[in-house]
């Protein structure tokens, strides 16, 4: 995994949450975390937060992984889609 690799993975996507990177990756939470804070840092990736609904309601959801990066220059239509968490019941 390499920063182009993730670039391209959120371009693709318009955002994601860090358990859906790292798994696609087969790459530990932590270190697609630290890869996403270089992204963060040059105004590229930015993390939203999540929906005041998820894990209130299933209580299955990793909150440590259940982090939403959005790539900054995704089309508009990707913007503020809400996204569920990988494992995640709640539709």
């Amino acid at each position: 995994m390499i920063l182009a690799d993730i670039k391209r993975y959120l371009q693709e996507r318009g955002q994601a949450t860090l358990a859906d990177i790292a798994i696609h990756f087969d790459s530990n939470p932590d270190a697609v975390r630290g890869m996403l804070e270089i992204w963060i840092r040059k105004g590229k990736v930015r993390m939203r937060p999540v929906t005041s609904s998820c894990g209130d309601s299933c209580h299955q959801c990793d909150s440590s992984t259940t982090e939403i990066y959005q790539w900054m220059e995704a089309e508009s239509h990707f913007r503020n889609i809400p996204i569920t968490p990988v494992g995640c019941d709640k539709v």
